[in-house]
Order: structure tokens, then sequence, then C-alpha cells
């Protein structure tokens, strides 16, 4: 696996091959940049993004934000400014 090593959990395999309109490629990307977002943001000090997508469905089939405790707002709260503030339908990432 070529990512963030054991910080960032993504599934799928290595990203090394795949072109960007590849989904768990671009995905992947676009989920780090929203985590980087919500702590450069100072809704939290730590992030983790998780994206589900389907063939055939341009927007995610689930969106969840996991803060492991270090935000004042929920998971939930957070995971719904992503959704308001994010395109991630794949032809906008």
């Amino acid at each position: 696996v070529d990512s963030y090593g054991r910080m960032a959990r993504h599934g799928g395999g290595c990203f090394s091959g795949k072109d960007p309109t590849k989904i768990d490629r671009s995905a992947a990307y676009m989920a780090r940049y929203i985590a980087k977002n919500i702590v450069g943001a100072g809704l939290a000090d730590r992030c983790e993004i998780q994206i589900s997508y389907t063939i055939g469905v341009a927007a995610p089939v689930s969106i969840y934000a996991e803060t492991f405790g270090t935000s004042q707002l929920s998971n939930e709260q957070i995971t719904k400014l992503i959704t308001q503030h994010f395109d991630m339908r794949p032809g906008r990432i």
C-alpha cells in the first residue's frame, strides 16, 4: 500500500498506476483534503473521512467523519458540514 503509512486507513489496493479518474484514488485524495480542512479550520485536532461510492451513482452513498473525540462538534455535525461544503462527485474532484 502506497499511502500515508499507518496514519490514514484506506480500502482497496495501491494508488500507483491508477490515473486520477479512478475513484478509489481521487476519493482518497479528496478525503485527505477534507480532513486537512476540518483540522485547519480548528473544528478538530484529528479527523478521518470515510467516503463510499457505488457504480452508476455520482454522489457518495455514504460519508462519515471520525474526529476521535477531538472536536466540540459531534461526528454527525462534522459530516453534515462536509456534505454542505464539499462537492464529492467524481467529476468535481
